[in-house]
């Protein structure tokens, strides 16, 4: 079996990147893998990579990299046999999280080459055609994702500087909610909409999801003072967020989200400028993932189950 291994130079900055390149090389190497490693040149490159893959027959494709990574990866696995391994290295690595993937590259690299994962089929989203894997969102989310894509310092720390740089300049959106035929107005401080339960860093937004359940869930916060941010930025970290009144939960396959104005949304974290009119839908276990035996985060059921990604030595 010939795999691809796509690695993103640029995740997790400013980690320097070059001991991760030749630990691949040497990973590949000493297990005599059938594989082939690319490194990205740029935006959009991940999707070409993983497209030709396909294209080739390769049925395991894994993304090295953070949540951006995974998305451009997966973009081009949606709805094909290929299932996706991933090796998070990037900020916040929030698709990885939620499944329990390891944290060190070597482990996780044994994981997604090995004969020892399952292979999960599990729920994506697309907001106004652009795909998702683990979440979207507008209003201070989003301002947030642009002001830190454009840091040379990464990492929780720099994350939380740049959400309160972000929160002392937030502005609130009326969005009209359109979630089962059913039409809501919400003032909102952020909105996002969420296929796994957290943003990354165990920063989790909505607690309790799952991947695989065939449904989004759309979190909206309302407009808080500094003093009701510190408790909610707490409850987002130990996973009672959505016990708060100022937060919104709703739950279901689509939702059409109507603001005042066109404006930057971000999708996996990465930012994009879009209508004022927003259509979300969930496209149901579309991903082939590799996972580790006994993942609670998703069920390993039928076909997706079976031991057909061993690895194959020459």
């Amino acid at each position: 079996m010939r795999m691809v291994i796509i690695f993103n130079p640029r995740s997790g900055r400013p980690r320097p990147s070059a001991p991760i390149l030749p630990l691949l090389k040497d990973f590949i190497a000493q297990q005599r893998l059938d594989a082939q490693l690319f490194c990205t040149e740029g935006p959009g490159h991940a999707t070409e990579l993983a497209r030709d893959a396909v294209a080739g027959g390769c049925r395991r494709v894994i993304a090295v990299g953070g949540d951006g990574t995974v998305n451009e990866v997966a973009q081009a696995l949606i709805h094909s046999p290929a299932a996706m391994g991933l090796v998070p290295c990037g900020s916040g690595n929030g698709l990885a999280l939620h499944l329990g993937l390891p944290r060190s590259v070597s482990d996780a690299l044994e994981l997604a080459t090995g004969s020892s994962s399952h292979v999960a089929e599990i729920d994506t989203g697309v907001v106004n055609g652009l795909p998702f894997v683990n979440a979207m969102g507008l209003g201070l989310d989003a301002d947030v994702s642009e002001r830190f894509n454009h840091l040379t310092k990464r990492g929780l720390p720099a994350y939380a500087r740049t959400a309160m740089k972000a929160f002392l300049e937030r502005k609130t959106y009326r969005c009209l909610v359109t979630a089962s035929g059913q039409l809501q107005t919400i003032d909102a401080l952020l909105l996002s909409v969420t296929n796994s339960d957290q943003y990354g860093n165990n920063a989790k937004i909505a607690p309790h999801a799952r991947v695989d359940d065939g449904a989004l869930d759309l979190v909206a916060i309302r407009p808080v003072g500094f003093l009701s941010a510190g408790f909610l930025g707490a409850r987002l970290f130990l996973g009672t967020i959505d016990k708060s009144s100022r937060v919104r939960r709703l739950r279901g396959p689509s939702f059409v989200i109507e603001r005042p104005a066109a404006g930057v949304i971000h999708t996996d974290g990465e930012t994009h400028m879009a209508a004022a009119t927003l259509e979300v839908s969930v496209r149901s276990r579309s991903l082939k993932i590799l996972v580790p035996a006994g993942c609670m985060a998703v069920s390993i059921t039928g076909e997706a189950a079976k031991a057909g990604f061993a690895l194959q030595m020459p």
